[in-house]
């Protein structure tokens, strides 16, 4: 694996499987009867469900993609001062789009439908970031006239929202994909600065781990969550950096029992760290990190293995899309609920019930997937 590679299949994989059951567990809510260890746990329970550990799968393969993404700009001639505007922008984008799609759920029906809201919003946000083909002559007007349209839709959207108590459009918490940005944020800007330092940045993910320790003590008094997660989020994505660069600089045969013996420690570090603190993704504790970060870099050496190593590659291919264009992947369900909600569509109550109501939540997945292939083959992708 090197950093001057185009696309490693492995990450890729695991960014689809993520996403895939990222879109699962998010339509859990449809179907009665779940068992809990398929739930999130609940804010103050002491439990880690199969939900909770799909975010930080994603944070860490984030964390994976950062190195081989900002080596590429550099090898491409990009200068550091572009490369910071451009995860600055991105950042940006991510944070816009998580504070929309928090927001929308709460709007006054008196406004607006919300249902056609959230398609105006997701028009907006597709508008604005969709990759346009670089063109030289007047499509480079119409793109840059769509773009205007986009931001012009979302400004007028933030203007007339007003949730159930009169409240204009807010930061109440920063939704999956402004978590996203924050975290991306600052990991991506450490390793631009530090580059393939393995020990600074092994010194940052330290870091962040403590503030999460710190956060989970009550240590940290007026600056407790000025830092989403209190570096929990960052440490997860550090650790799939680090993941990365020790890909970069090792034989595999040298590191394999290294990582397998590293992803061992992590589980033990959570079952002990749980002594002393519940293992809880709503309170960011440092159980929930070190149990999530050891089973992704396990399950990630099963993938490397797998697909990298044993050319499996095309097992996958039928969820490919979500891990080549993972942001589109992520918006298509909103589509498909508003779509649902404004034509009355319904499954029969019976289909809704565990099991059988999974094969919609399976479904759901695949649709979406399949979607966003779709959109690809006529242009039609989120880049930021």
């Amino acid at each position: 694996m090197k950093t001057n590679a185009t696309r490693i299949a492995s990450i890729d994989v695991f960014r689809a499987l993520t996403m895939f059951f990222m879109i699962f567990v998010n339509d859990l809510w449809s179907v009665s009867g779940v068992p809990h260890w398929l739930e999130h746990a609940k804010t103050g329970e002491d439990f880690l469900g199969f939900s909770d550990i799909i975010f930080p799968s994603f944070l860490f393969i984030l964390g994976m993609s950062i190195p081989f993404a900002i080596e590429n700009r550099i090898k491409k001639g990009e200068s550091k001062l572009s490369i910071i505007k451009h995860i600055v922008l991105r950042s940006i984008a991510l944070l816009v789009m998580g504070v929309f799609t928090v927001n929308y759920s709460g709007l006054d029906k008196s406004i607006m439908d919300r249902n056609v809201f959230s398609m105006l919003m997701l028009t907006g946000f597709f508008l604005i970031w969709n990759m346009y083909p670089k063109k030289q002559n007047w499509h480079k007007y119409l793109f840059t006239g769509l773009q205007i349209l986009g931001i012009a839709i979302l400004i007028y959207l933030a203007f007339v929202f007003r949730d159930k108590s009169g409240n204009i459009m807010q930061q109440k918490w920063w939704g999956i994909l402004g978590l996203i940005g924050w975290t991306y944020l600052i990991c991506a800007l450490i390793y631009l600065f530090v580059r393939q330092n393995l020990k600074y940045q092994a010194l940052a993910c330290l870091l962040f781990v403590l503030l999460c320790i710190a956060g989970a003590n009550s240590w940290l008094g007026i600056f407790g969550g000025i830092l989403p997660g209190n570096g929990t989020f960052h440490a997860f994505s550090m650790g799939g950096l680090l993941l990365s660069l020790l890909f970069n600089r090792f034989p595999l045969k040298r590191l394999l029992p290294w990582l397998i013996t590293a992803g061992i420690i992590l589980l033990t570090s959570g079952w002990v760290s749980n002594h002393f603190w519940i293992i809880s993704k709503n309170a960011e504790t440092p159980p929930w990190l070190f149990y999530c970060t050891g089973i992704s870099i396990l399950l990630y050496l099963f993938i490397y293995w797998l697909v990298d190593q044993n050319g499996k590659k095309s097992w996958f291919n039928c969820i490919e899309p979500a891990g080549t264009a993972t942001l589109t992947c992520y918006l298509i369900p909103y589509w498909l609920y508003a779509i649902m909600s404004l034509t009355h569509f319904s499954l029969p109550s019976e289909w809704l019930i565990y099991p059988i109501g999974l094969l919609r939540c399976i479904l759901l997945s695949f649709l979406s997937i399949w979607i966003t292939y779709g959109l690809g083959k006529v242009g039609i992708k989120l880049k930021i």
